[in-house]
This record gives C-alpha cells, structure tokens and sequence, in this order.
C-alpha cells in the first residue's frame, strides 16, 4: 500500500519552519543592534568635559565683553564730566577775570580818598562797604587774593616786577605788593606783580 503524501501540508511544514529561523535570527539581531549603537561611557564622559569646557570658555568670553563695554562706559562717562567741569571752569574763569577790574578800581578810589578828609568820609565809607560786600561774594565762588608782602618770592604765584636791595629780610623775600594777584579754587587767574629783596652787594669785591 503506498503512502500519499498532501503537498499543501508539506508547504505549510516549510514556511512554518522557515517563520521560526527569521524569528530566532531575529530575536538575536536585536540585542546586538542595541548594544552596537550605545557609546562608551569613557567616549560619553570625554564629550560631555569637552562640552562643558567649551560652555565655560563661552561665558568667559561673554563676561570679558561685558566687562569691556562697561568700562568703556565708565570712561565716556569720566570724561563727559571732565568736559562739562572744564567747560564750567572756562566760563567761570572768563567771568571772575572780568571782575578783577572793578575790584582794582575799588581799591585805587579807596586808596585816593584822604581818610582824614570829613567832606569825604561818607563817600569813602560807602566804596569800603561795596569793596568788602564785593569781597565776601567772589569768596564764595572760590576766589581769593593773593598779598604775598614778607613771603619768599613763589614764581607759580608770583611775578617780579623789580628787584631792591634789602639787608632787613633774606634774598628773594617779597618787599613790596604792587598790584595783587587771585586764585579761583586753588588754580592761578592772575599772579601778583611784586617787588624782591635782594642782597646788599656793598662789601663785596666784584673785581675778577
């Protein structure tokens, strides 16, 4: 008796045996496609320092802008007020040189007056009042005379009109006050023109 064998069964047999072997290489595939893809944690360590490094080299660089453009700042804003202070002490210089006249003519119109003389005396008390007011309000403004008589001869403040024998006071000592000078807040507006002692040259052999 011979055996009939259904072709249908048998390719069934085959392709469920082949779904098996595409199923077990794929089982096994996976796992190793997973662990081909994942980095070394040694590789994972050394980009994330080097990421940090380049982070921290950034903010550096942005802080270091930061500090430029605020000192450069600091700079524009020193000298705006350095300009606006110089432009303020022009004019204020140019100002108070104006009033040095008037303060001159007060003290000649004093100086012309007879103190003794009654018929003057109003008047003369008068100009000494308007002087003294004069006076006190140029102070405030940081003005001040400069009367150096008896002081040593100063160049800085100082300009010498003449030079005169003195054997009462040290060379180079201020005999005489000729017309006075003014600072304006410690800076020079006008020296006072002076008369200097000078040593007596009696006594002393000039001959070579």
């Amino acid at each position: 008796m011979t055996n009939s064998v259904d072709p249908n069964a048998e390719k069934q047999t085959q392709e469920a045996t082949t779904n098996e072997v595409e199923s077990v290489a794929s089982e096994q595939a996976e796992p190793q496609n997973e662990t081909s893809s994942d980095k070394p944690l040694e590789l994972q360590v050394a980009e994330l320092q080097a990421a940090l490094a380049h982070a921290q080299q950034e903010a550096a660089t942005e802080k270091d802008k930061a500090l430029r453009i605020a000192a450069e700042a600091e700079n524009v804003r020193r000298r705006s007020a350095q300009e606006v202070e110089k432009a303020r002490n022009f004019a204020l210089e140019k100002f108070a040189g104006e009033l040095l006249s008037v303060i001159d003519n007060l003290e000649r119109g004093l100086a012309a007056i007879d103190p003794n003389d009654e018929s003057t005396k109003a008047i003369a008390e008068g100009i000494e009042m308007t002087y003294k007011g004069f006076m006190t309000t140029i102070e405030k403004f940081g003005m001040e005379a400069v009367h150096p008589e008896g002081s040593p001869f100063d160049p800085q403040l100082h300009q010498a009109m003449g030079m005169q024998e003195s054997a009462d006071v040290p060379a180079n000592t201020v005999l005489q006050v000729m017309q006075k000078g003014y600072l304006l807040n410690g800076r020079l507006l006008r020296p006072a023109m002076v008369m200097v002692s000078r040593a007596p040259t009696e006594g002393v052999d000039v001959q070579a």
